[in-house]
């Protein structure tokens, strides 16, 4: 058998004695769909719980919350228990909690920052610069003009969009097209190289004219309408889909596996270690600590940011209270104070029957 990679498709066909099985063809595209999450099905913090967001927290993954003022609107994996549109099982719900006024300060959104890897084909910031096609199904209980944004990672670059709901309660698609920028830097590493956002309600500090790139950190568009401004408005969304071209095309559904390893690589988190998950070093170094070792899921995106804790604090276990060291090849070394493990021989060197503890993993952009 041999590979034959068609450049300008990227589709790649296996071919036997020089011509091409059809019953034994299965193509390969690329990561089509630059959103991570877009159909709302991982959520591995929260497990489908309804949160009341800090600024900068993540109700579901890769989704992040931000806003100026606190407790204005939850957010929920299917909050409201609706049917989502033909072809999906989930959806981000936000539920305004207030009928608050927004200020001129004031911004209130849901959004996904993009790794720079992810979109360096797009060349934004050069005269190559590729146009992109966003897509998404939304629907509220309000109706009126809604507004969003893209931007840079530095925030001096944005493009303000609009569209339409028509209908109150109703799941509508929407398909917005948008030049590529071909001023401003657009980082294509492993940093934020894209933000794209949904308004609940942003004052004019932060709005600008949709349909136009701006030097402005402008979040959404001039007059769009605000959710948190009305108690009880609802704002869901699913199947979001950003890609090249100008055209918008059928929702790239991945695997779930692949779904949650690709939301692995910015959080990952385990609720119990017992003492079979353990490899390492066993044994016991100053003051009775032992050391020990636990691999990530996911190689991360960079060093990440780790929290670890008792996992029910039952007598007869050991739990987690120092961090050794953290590295993004996949490993993390741990320093466990006040007992040790099973030796070699499986015998019990201190009466500690099992080291148990949760840890969670951060590297969000």
């Amino acid at each position: 058998m041999s590979i034959t990679l068609d450049g300008s498709t990227g589709i790649t066909t296996p071919t036997y004695g020089g011509s091409v099985s059809a019953e034994y063809i299965t193509p390969v595209t690329g990561f089509k769909n630059r959103i991570i999450n877009g159909d709302m099905r991982i959520d591995q913090r929260n497990g489908g719980a309804s949160v009341t967001p800090t600024s900068g927290q993540y109700p579901i993954d890769r989704w992040q919350a931000a806003l100026t003022q606190s407790s204005k609107y939850s957010v929920q994996q299917n909050a409201g228990a609706v049917t989502p549109p033909a072809g999906f099982t989930n959806y981000l719900g936000v539920t305004s909690l207030s009928a608050y006024t927004v200020l001129t300060g004031d911004l209130f959104d849901i959004r996904q920052k993009i790794e720079g890897f992810n979109i360096s084909d797009l060349a934004w910031g050069t005269a190559n610069a590729q146009t992109i096609t966003l897509s998404f199904w939304v629907r509220s209980s309000l109706t009126g003009t809604f507004g969003g944004a893209i931007k840079n990672a530095a925030a001096t670059r944005s493009y303000p969009f609009t569209y339409t709901i028509s209908s109150a309660n109703t799941w509508e698609q929407k398909t917005i097209t948008i030049a590529g920028d071909t001023s401003g830097t657009w980082l294509t590493g492993n940093n934020a190289g894209m933000q794209v956002g949904f308004g609940l309600g942003v004052g004019s500090t932060y709005s600008g004219t949709a349909g136009e790139w701006a030097g402005f950190n402008f979040v959404s568009a001039t007059g769009a309408t605000s959710v948190v401004g009305t108690n009880g408005a609802t704002f869901y969304v699913t199947g979001v889909q950003l890609e090249k071209g100008d055209t918008a095309t059928s929702f790239d559904y991945r695997p779930y596996g692949t779904e949650l390893a690709l939301c692995q690589r910015y959080y990952q988190s385990l609720t119990n270690i017992w003492d079979n998950a353990i490899s390492g070093f066993l044994g016991t170094i100053n003051n009775n600590d032992v050391i020990c070792s636990i691999r990530f899921n996911q190689f991360m995106r960079a060093t990440p940011t780790v929290t670890t804790y008792s996992e029910d604090g039952t007598a007869g276990r050991v739990s987690m209270n120092r961090l050794a060291s953290g590295y993004v090849t996949g490993q993390l070394g741990f320093s466990v104070a006040g007992g040790t493990l099973l030796n070699s021989s499986g015998a019990n060197r201190t009466g500690v029957s099992n080291v148990t503890f949760k840890w969670k993993a951060e590297a969000e952009l």
